[in-house]
């Protein structure tokens, strides 16, 4: 991961630093970028509010080859880790990389390792394209996320979805206020809940709505029909000082009481990130810019080691605080 790691430097050079601490401190601001909007306070908190949790460490017990398997939405993966959507390469990574070689080598990689990768959407048709594309030639392995355009062209873009092979498809709502759709002319506005169903019965598809940030955010996506939702600031890339996510989970976990599966992202770098964001109530968890410098830093087989890497620190968190199995996986682990 080390060479990776590097061989990202390289690439991204003038857009990503690849910091040992991925924290939004080096970045703030640069955005097109790797960064964080205004301040990158939104960034820096997603890192900070998990670094301020404590995991309870319990070595008496019999936990010696936890279970990291989870379903997701009818599909059983080898751990509740998947990729989050990032696209843009030219103007987000700087890397000299075709938007569906970076698609494959994310989504291929998450396929080889057991667990289902985002694409993301942008003003470039050529983005959408080339994430349809790669979700097609993986038979539908790959979870295809659109903005929230108009009718016509979001209309368009699911049909394309779907058409792909795609069966579980996301709308980030959270994409509104982003300043690279601004700067290209093409800034999406919010959708009510009422629009949001209508687009959501038109589809035997199942929909994880992105974005969602409160209690009521929440509930109102579920009596829209989504069968999923995303805990995300965007990555600290749409609202300057928002909370972190791992501080406003518990609290919608806690408002929707099982109601659905629960996605949540922000600041995870390490296997002790996704057991205390799990113990905060998500089902599992979505990774962004890690996923961007292995795939950039090591293609495909980049991706499957940096997946193996997760696994291994999450198996190894697992252990030291007692867990056999994902489910067993609650706020009893942290202090």
């Amino acid at each position: 991961m080390k060479e990776i790691r590097q061989r990202a430097r390289e690439m991204m050079l003038g857009v990503c630093r690849v910091c040992p601490v991925c924290n939004g401190r080096a970045c703030a601001g640069e955005v097109p970028g790797m960064g964080g909007v205004g301040t990158g306070a939104g960034f820096m908190a997603n890192v900070d509010t998990l670094a301020r949790r404590r995991l309870r460490m319990r070595l008496i017990h019999d936990v010696a080859s936890p279970d990291t398997r989870v379903d997701f939405l009818g599909r059983t993966l080898d751990l509740p880790v998947l990729a989050a959507p990032m696209g843009g390469v030219e103007f987000n990574m700087g890397a000299d990389v075709a938007e569906e070689d970076y698609f494959g080598a994310v989504l291929g990689g998450c396929v080889d390792a057991g667990t289902l990768g985002g694409t993301a959407d942008g003003a470039p048709d050529y983005i959408h394209q080339a994430a349809f594309k790669v979700i097609s030639d993986l038979d539908g392995a790959g979870i295809p996320f659109i903005k929230p355009w108009a009718d016509d062209e979001l209309l368009r873009k699911l049909d394309g979805a779907q058409a792909a092979g795609a069966k579980v498809v996301g709308i980030d709502i959270d994409a509104v206020g982003l300043i690279t759709l601004s700067l290209m002319g093409r800034p999406v506005t919010p959708r009510p809940a009422p629009a949001l169903r209508r687009i959501i019965e038109r589809y035997p598809l199942q929909f994880i709505l992105k974005g969602i940030m409160t209690p009521e955010d929440a509930i109102e996506a579920f009596e829209a029909g989504a069968a999923a939702i995303a805990v995300s600031n965007h990555g600290g890339r749409v609202l300057d000082h928002t909370p972190g996510t791992a501080d406003v989970l518990p609290g919608i976990a806690a408002a929707l009481e099982g109601r659905g599966l629960i996605l949540a992202d922000g600041g995870v770098r390490h296997g002790s990130d996704v057991v205390k964001m799990i113990a905060l109530g998500a089902d599992a968890v979505m990774i962004g810019r890690p996923f961007a410098w292995a795939a950039i830093g090591g293609g495909r087989e980049g991706v499957v080691e940096y997946i193996g890497q997760i696994k291994s620190q999450l198996l190894s968190a697992m252990i030291l605080t007692g867990c056999p199995d994902v489910a067993s996986i609650g706020p009893g682990v942290l202090f």
